[in-house]
């Protein structure tokens, strides 16, 4: 995906239902572009004149000649094509794998509620235990997420097993956090576990898609990941690098705010030392 018509993606979900049929059309036919006219290309999307002069300033662009001549320049040089297929050579499907996670960052990045990011770093800060949950592709998110915190020598575990995470969180106080990872939001077992420790007074955060979902009323903080899923046969690739980078994030404020940090990251390394060849 070129530069452009990337940076349309991104936005895609704040244009208007018109702007979208425009986004649409040069998604799709990108290399069509030069030779037409502003009011061909009204015809072919179905979509005024005013509201293509309108989407060229949005992303930024003086006019529809600018945009069209940046299409036009950028397709010249890259395959447009977002879809993997079975025809791809490894190279093809690699750039086109980092695109959607690059497009799934930057979405991320704008639908992140950055007050409810500050409030779960708080949160972990202030707790005497943090039990982190995931299922299926949000396991090993869960592990890599209570590994960063139990570094920084936190009481943090995670719990893959829809046992072990029923267990651990009928024992939580209102002093615990119980992070849920959940990409649909729907997942059963994560939603009993933070209605649970809900009930039993602990704070719960999920880290899911955005767009309503079950954990939403059973989660007092909500951190948004935005991820496009439909280009692969099987789920939860970009979303997962989504979910890692807010966990990156939560990492490296709990390093900021620790006042003791370099003490207790000595001390890790030190325990670990002796596991090293």
């Amino acid at each position: 995906m070129i530069k452009t018509l990337l940076n349309i993606k991104i936005h895609y979900d704040t244009f208007t239902k018109s702007e979208k049929k425009i986004a649409d059309f040069l998604m799709k036919n990108p290399n069509s572009i030069l030779p037409l006219h502003i009011t061909e290309l009204a015809n072919s999307c179905g979509a005024s004149q005013a509201t293509i002069v309108r989407f060229a300033r949005r992303l930024g662009f003086e006019g529809y000649q600018q945009l069209k001549i940046a299409i036009a320049q950028d397709t010249s040089r890259h395959p447009i094509n977002e879809n993997i297929s079975q025809n791809d050579q490894a190279g093809e499907i690699f750039q086109k794998v980092c695109t959607d996670i690059y497009c799934s960052l930057e979405k991320t990045k704008n639908a992140i509620d950055f007050d409810s990011l500050e409030k779960c770093c708080n949160a972990i800060l202030s707790a005497e235990n943090i039990i982190v949950c995931g299922l299926g592709n949000s396991a090993s998110v869960a592990l890599d997420a209570s590994h960063k915190i139990f570094r920084l020598g936190l009481n943090a575990h995670a719990y893959t097993d829809n046992h072990m995470q029923a267990i651990a969180t009928a024992h939580t106080t209102k002093n615990s956090v119980v992070i849920g990872i959940s990409h649909s939001g729907s997942s059963r077992d994560i939603v009993q576990a933070l209605q649970m420790a809900k009930r039993n007074g602990a704070t719960t955060i999920a880290i899911t898609n955005f767009g309503k979902s079950p954990i939403d009323k059973v989660a007092d903080i909500i951190l948004h990941t935005v991820s496009d899923e439909t280009n692969y046969r099987i789920l939860g690739l970009s979303s997962r690098i989504s979910q890692l980078a807010i966990i990156d994030t939560i990492y490296s404020v709990l390093v900021c705010r620790i006042d003791n940090i370099n003490e207790r990251i000595s001390q890790t390394e030190l325990a670990l030392q002796p596991k090293k060849v």
